[in-house]
């Protein structure tokens, strides 16, 4: 199945959520509060939730568990993925400290660099390595997505050696825009452009 990219970036948030009302005790949660939460509306969450087929809502709301399973079986690898962080600066660091152990079936196994001084350096349990590495740690560890946290003058020829190492999915933090083949999927996130964005609406809210 394969859904419009806002259905998939909604459905990883209801889950986030879900598991959040889990870990508190709560076992079950109406569309409404769904809604609430991610600024929505009941009938989006019921349509996304019916687009993947589940529309088992009980008395007391959906059963959290049950359809984190079944949101789980439509977002993730049934075998796992592999990730690897290109560039340790303290974005780099950052991302790896706070994205490892938080999805069984995303792991980020490997860091790269080109400075010396932090090549074999462990940061959350992950090591770093050499960026003349690459090929043979992205074979050894079947890495399929990477995280460009490089600076943003390098990031062409980074995301060209992604490419040629048969790197499926990658996700662009620097500033550059980047061109891939059709089969990898890139997604690119702009940190001045949303700061831009949340400025512009404090803008318009101070003129009213």
């Amino acid at each position: 199945m394969k859904l419009p990219e806002k259905t998939i970036e909604r459905l990883s948030e209801y889950r986030r959520t879900l598991l959040d009302c889990l870990a508190k005790g709560k076992t079950h949660i109406y569309s409404h509060e769904i809604a609430t939460l991610h600024h929505n509306t009941p009938v989006q969450v019921r349509r996304d939730l019916m687009l993947i087929g589940y529309s088992s809502i009980k008395k007391r709301g959906y059963d959290a568990q049950e359809l984190v399973d079944v949101i789980g079986k439509l977002i993730d690898h049934p075998n796992g993925l592999n990730v690897a962080v290109i560039g340790m600066g303290n974005l780099g660091r950052a991302i790896t400290t706070f994205f490892t152990g938080k999805r069984a079936k995303l792991n980020v196994v490997a860091t790269f660099d080109i400075d010396e001084n932090k090549v074999n350096k462990v940061i959350s349990g992950v090591k770093c390595f050499h960026i003349r590495d690459f090929q043979s740690v992205i074979e050894k560890h079947d890495i399929r997505i990477a995280i460009i946290t490089t600076p943003s003058h390098t990031a062409n020829t980074i995301s060209k050696l992604l490419v040629n190492a048969k790197i499926k999915g990658i996700l662009n933090f620097t500033t550059t825009p980047l061109n891939v083949p059709e089969n990898v999927f890139l997604e690119e996130y702009n940190m001045i452009t949303s700061m831009e964005k949340v400025a512009y609406f404090v803008k318009q809210f101070d003129t009213k």
